[in-house]
């Protein structure tokens, strides 16, 4: 599409604050570029806006609330738009939407000036690497065709960002959007489409960059092929590349695109690589340039966008996904929090919906990356909750940590089996979980004195035992409760190296740490134990006394009072305390060890 003098192809977003306008403005471009079909306005009763508000909810509530793309092409150029929408309950649509646009249209009610909301969208367009700016001032009409108001707007919005153009429009009435305003003389500029067809967005560096192409699908058709969208950089048939995190080396055979066989490919493009060598490489490995390898590594510091209600838990394993790579990170609290109005750095120990904030994280295994500055590609991925499978947050890596690269794996000559089998049995992570009272440190102690008296060797780690040691510094939040079970999974696997059966009585009351303690543990070495007792049950024992603590709002936070317990859904086994005595159950416990 287009004309002599077309300028090819241009991402932007539309965004800012709710009712300012976003859809009315798509709505009139599209009508007044002739990108609609016949009829089309008019059977939106000539309402611009309705042309992109595609979800009934969204025409019955006169709001956009899906992100909706939308392409459309004028002689001089084409253009592919994301319309985000304005609330910030829809944060992560903006995220989603950004990450892709070269240009950003930033509206603001001219009647209500910059807003937080604003300030929000124009910082996470510029974190995610959006290089041009248009402030829309839109609503003319409504303040009277008024320079001063304009100005000031203008003059407001300079606090956000240094580097932008700024137009004068009513999306309503038209003005300035495609056609030139007879209201406001006093504006020389170019209209909007004038802007969108000329502009040269603030250059990729991906384009410039060393070549990367993340694995997204190996092909056996009629010879191996990988093939995967291409980063950044370019590549030709003859140049060498690694398979990374590997390292192989192998040389490019050819290149192609379809059916159609390429000279070479470059940043932008998906592709299908055929290698002169046979090599492993899968999903989820990167082919690079053989003579500028990124880094890997599995320790590193990211700015983070949290967009779930539930808030962020440091300590807490989620599941990343980079391009094609997956791996479980584990975040650490915040160094700080950014304030979306003063983009002051404020202290946090967690993040809430809508939250941007800078951490440290780990992941179980080093995933190849870039600076996101350099690669969104490479250096932007999503956080899963590992239960719900909800996208809880996104993040933008900086750099990795420097421990990160002095940190190796000791290989010892003595085996955790060799261990287990010189004490003639098998190691074993007993985790007994349940509510206070429920009687888990009870049964955990009976059943280890049956191990003793077997001849196995065991060690019990009990809650308050560890509390009053090695996690005497944590206290019962839910970050606090994740690193407490982090520590101690980290302290049962030494032990079950050691060889030893390890009894492990915490109440642990989330799934997500449980799971990522049965992450850690080879598979079958992981035994969990529901030590099972009703609430009200596990109250009118109250050895200790913390529900009548509890319930007189004097121990917050406290599990089945003022925190949340969450039982195991797939236990090896499911103690019932109303049915057995301890005695009973630690007798099943051992008959389930001896069979299995």
């Amino acid at each position: 599409m287009g004309g002599p003098g077309a300028k090819g192809l241009l991402r932007f977003i539309t965004c800012g604050s709710v009712d300012d306008g976003k859809s009315t403005l798509l709505g009139r471009l599209l009508a007044e570029t002739g990108s609609t079909h016949d009829g089309e306005l008019a059977a939106c009763g000539g309402d611009p806006a309705l042309l992109v508000d595609g979800l009934e909810a969204e025409r019955e509530q006169g709001i956009t609330i899906d992100l909706a793309y939308r392409f459309f092409a004028t002689p001089r150029r084409s253009f592919i738009v994301a319309d985000a929408p304005g609330h910030e309950q829809y944060t992560r649509n903006l995220v989603t939407g950004a990450t892709t646009a070269d240009l950003a249209l930033v509206l603001v009610d001219a009647a209500k000036g910059v807003l937080t909301q604003t300030r929000r969208h124009s910082f996470l367009c510029r974190l995610l690497g959006v290089g041009s700016v248009v402030l829309v001032v839109n609503k003319m009409d409504l303040a009277s065709w008024d320079q001063a108001v304009f100005d000031r707007i203008v003059a407001d919005y300079r606090a956000v960002a240094s580097d932008f153009t700024a137009i004068p429009v009513s999306a309503a009435a038209g003005d300035n959007v495609v056609r030139r305003s007879e209201a406001m003389p006093w504006y020389v500029g170019p209209t909007l489409i004038e802007h969108l067809e000329e502009v040269v967005p603030q250059q990729d560096r991906s384009a410039e960059g060393p070549f990367r192409m993340p694995v997204q699908w190996v092909s056996r058709a009629s010879r191996r092929s990988f093939a995967g969208f291409v980063a950044s950089g370019a590549i030709r048939p003859g140049d060498s590349v690694r398979v990374m995190p590997a390292g192989t080396l192998a040389a490019i055979d050819d290149i192609s695109l379809g059916d159609a066989t390429m000279d070479e490919a470059v940043a932008g493009q998906s592709i299908a690589i055929s290698l002169a060598s046979e090599v492993d490489c899968s999903r989820g490995d990167v082919l690079v340039g053989a003579d500028a390898p990124p880094e890997v590594a599995d320790q590193f510091e990211a700015t983070l966008i949290w967009l779930s209600e539930e808030e962020l838990t440091p300590g807490r394993q989620y599941d990343l996904k980079l391009g094609s790579q997956s791996a479980l990170a584990t975040i650490q609290p915040p160094k700080h929090e950014i304030d979306v109005n003063s983009f002051d750095e404020l202290p946090a120990r967690t993040l809430g919906l809508n939250g941007i904030g800078v951490a440290e994280f780990w992941t179980d295994r080093p995933i190849v990356f870039a600076p996101y500055r350099d690669c969104r590609d490479l250096g932007g991925f999503i956080l899963i909750d590992r239960i719900t499978n909800d996208t809880v947050g996104a993040g933008l890596i900086h750099f990795a940590l420097r421990r990160s690269h002095n940190l190796h794996p000791q290989a010892l000559d003595i085996s955790r089996e060799a261990r287990a089998a010189m004490k003639g049995q098998r190691q074993r992570l007993l985790w007994f979980t349940g509510l206070s009272g429920a009687g888990k440190s009870t049964i955990a102690n009976l059943v280890e004195k049956k191990l003793h008296a077997l001849g196995r060797h065991s060690f019990l780690l009990d809650g308050d035992n560890v509390r009053l040691g090695l996690n005497r510094d944590l206290g019962f939040t839910d970050a606090d409760r994740a690193e407490n079970i982090r520590r101690v999974g980290e302290t049962a696997k030494l032990m079950l190296d050691a060889g030893l059966i390890v009894l492990a009585a915490f109440i642990s009351p989330f799934r997500a740490e449980r799971r990522m303690v049965r992450a850690l543990i080879p598979e079958g070495e992981f035994v969990e134990i529901f030590i099972d007792a009703p609430l009200a049950e596990a109250e009118r024992r109250d050895p200790k006394g913390l529900y009548a603590k509890a319930r007189q709002g004097r121990l917050p936070n406290f599990t089945g009072i003022g925190s949340p317990y969450e039982p195991p859904e797939q236990a090896e086994l499911v103690i019932d305390t109303t049915r057995l005595t301890a005695e009973q159950a630690a007798d099943e416990i051992i008959r389930y060890l001896l069979r299995s």
